[in-house]
């Protein structure tokens, strides 16, 4: 291919390695949002039915409204059990947390290609720097925006899917009905997701130097801090 040349070198540099670590960190966000599978489950007793668990299972993106409790027994305890369905549609959060992970996993391995097999066009021609700039910029800002508004979501999700969804069953408040929560699927992956839209926020925030520095404005800045003399003389002229 003309102009390839394969040079690891960048990879060593401040630049190319923080690239790497925005690509493996990108993994971990999807992967720990994007595959989690839960369920809350009940303990149901009514009539001719004593602790029977009922269960809603939930996944990504979290459209909770959608999920429903299984049924108690194929009488539905004598008619008086309604089809429950959790509370909330936390997907626009989830989905874009989980998008915008997948944007810059995809985005990083385009980067490490330039920075591998084209540095010598990377360096020479400043659009690639001014871009990739424009693009770290971009992307820190977002991984600011999704990450909290996923981690607001996540705490909702805990809510809805917690204890405290026993007070707003009516079918619970039936005569001869008594339901208690038993268990909710533990939520660590979700949280280290969170954890990880927090570094690469922190990633590509600080990257933002770095690239800036292969810019020619970083290159015009030094040239007039370093000759402040002759800039003022041109001015005096």
């Amino acid at each position: 291919m003309a102009g390839l040349r394969i040079d690891f070198g960048l990879l060593l540099e401040p630049l190319g390695f923080i690239k790497v670590l925005e690509w493996i960190f990108s993994i971990f966000a999807f992967a720990t949002c994007g595959g989690f599978q839960g369920e809350t489950t009940l303990l149901v007793s009514c009539k001719d039915v004593v602790n029977k668990t009922v269960t809603a299972a939930f996944a990504y993106p979290f459209r909770l409204n959608t999920v429903v409790f299984s049924a108690p027994d194929p009488k539905h305890c004598g008619g008086t059990w309604t089809d429950i369905y959790l509370v909330g549609n936390f997907s626009s959060s989830a989905q874009f947390f989980v998008t915008l992970a997948v944007l810059v996993f995809l985005y990083c391995i385009a980067a490490l290609v330039v920075y591998i097999g084209y540095k010598h066009v990377y360096r020479q021609n400043n659009k690639f720097p001014l871009t990739d700039l424009a693009v770290t910029v971009i992307t820190a800002f977002l991984w600011l925006v999704s990450t909290f508004a996923w981690a607001k979501a996540l705490a909702d999700i805990k809510i809805s899917t917690g204890a405290s969804i026993i007070a707003g069953i009516d079918s619970c408040k039936a005569p001869g009905t008594t339901c208690h929560f038993a268990s909710v699927t533990s939520m660590r992956t979700l949280n280290v997701s969170v954890v990880f839209g927090l570094l690469n926020m922190i990633l590509w925030g600080g990257n933002v130097w770095f690239v800036y520095k292969d810019t020619n404005l970083h290159n015009q800045s030094n040239g007039i801090s370093q000759n402040p003399g002759t800039y003022s003389t041109r001015r005096g002229i």
